[in-house]
């Protein structure tokens, strides 16, 4: 299934904000549309996100009324920093920016040159990225043997990317292959999204998931019923690998009872230049944490914590699954030197 699509100077998208009660099509036709969506979470997923920002741009590009280049490269760029100002962490964000501004800018052409290119590189954004997670699914899915069960925690499915998914993608990809494969997915607060999203795609697609809290995790893998973790990824840096909060206890747990620890994403999601300390964590509204859809579970005016996405070492990680191959843990020190 597409998760985004454009259409005549329309992005088109699922609110994933409803779901899983309710499947309701978006239809964003601005820039300031788009980023209300990705603030708000109606479009989420770091390689969805990478899809969303460049179309972002197209919008912009699309409505501009500017008729000289220069005037209307100003305006993109304005747009991206709009764009990149919604969510600091995932980096898939200001890549899709970055790389469709950067085919702008290369155009020499008038104006309507320029618009016509930002349109096709963001619809090759989204075409790639639905190639790279099928790649992504068929290399992983080496990692999966008949009769597996794997946790996963967050989305990092079909609705994290443009198409297929990449966590999901390579469990998805083992079940096509006939293996009779089990999913545990943790319930992931404060949004819920492994059981709102993660458990509604799979329980869609037929194959078996059980949902258990957060809190449950070390619970299963110390009763042996976890052969492998598979999560997906918002930023990978030169010695971490960022992800919904809670992605760095898991990644310890599976430490510890000597389990398998897996990522799934694509080489848009590296950010090699950088390290951990380095990276800005998303900290998100208290209500989040305080109340489930408007109804409050805490006291009034307490002080909250409330970041997005924690970092995990990448001493815990036994491999990177990516759209050219499986990164191994021994070689992650190329890490440090700009390579994948």
């Amino acid at each position: 299934m597409r998760m985004i699509k454009w259409q005549n100077g329309t992005v088109i998208t699922l609110d994933q904000t409803k779901l899983p009660l309710q499947e309701v099509t978006l239809e964003i036709n601005s820039v300031d549309q788009m980023a209300e969506a990705i603030k708000v979470l109606r479009v989420r997923g770091a390689p969805l996100l990478g899809a969303a920002a460049s179309f972002g741009i197209a919008l912009a590009a699309y409505h501009s009324t500017a008729t000289s280049r220069e005037k209307l490269l100003v305006e993109l760029e304005n747009a991206g920093a709009f764009i990149k100002r919604q969510r600091p962490t995932a980096v898939n964000l200001f890549w899709g920016v970055d790389r469709v501004l950067y085919k702008a800018k290369a155009v020499k052409g008038n104006a309507a040159e320029v618009k016509k290119a930002v349109i096709l590189e963001a619809q090759q954004v989204a075409d790639e990225d639905a190639s790279q997670n099928r790649k992504i699914g068929k290399h992983g899915s080496i990692l999966i043997k008949d009769g597996d069960t794997i946790l996963t925690h967050c989305n990092a499915g079909e609705l994290a990317t443009v198409e297929y998914g990449t966590a999901l993608g390579v469990i998805r990809k083992a079940w096509e292959e006939g293996k009779k494969i089990k999913v545990i997915a943790d319930e992931t607060r404060p949004l819920l999204q492994g059981s709102r999203l993660t458990a509604y795609e799979l329980k869609r697609d037929g194959i078996p998931v059980t949902l258990i809290t957060d809190n449950m995790a070390g619970y299963v893998m110390s009763k042996g019923l976890i052969n492998l973790v598979i999560v997906g990824a918002d930023r990978i840096v030169q010695d971490a690998v960022f992800n919904k909060i809670g992605t760095y206890s898991v990644a310890v747990l599976a430490h510890e009872h000597k389990i398998p620890f897996y990522v799934a994403a694509p080489k848009s999601t590296f950010d090699l230049t950088r390290k951990a300390a380095n990276i800005e964590v998303e900290e998100r509204k208290p209500e989040e944490v305080t109340q489930i859809e408007r109804m409050q579970i805490a006291p009034k005016g307490i002080e909250v914590m409330n970041p997005a996405f924690d970092a995990t070492p990448l001493k815990y990680i036994t491999a990177i699954i990516t759209e050219n191959r499986i990164i191994y843990n021994k070689d992650f020190g190329d890490f440090k030197k700009g390579k994948i």
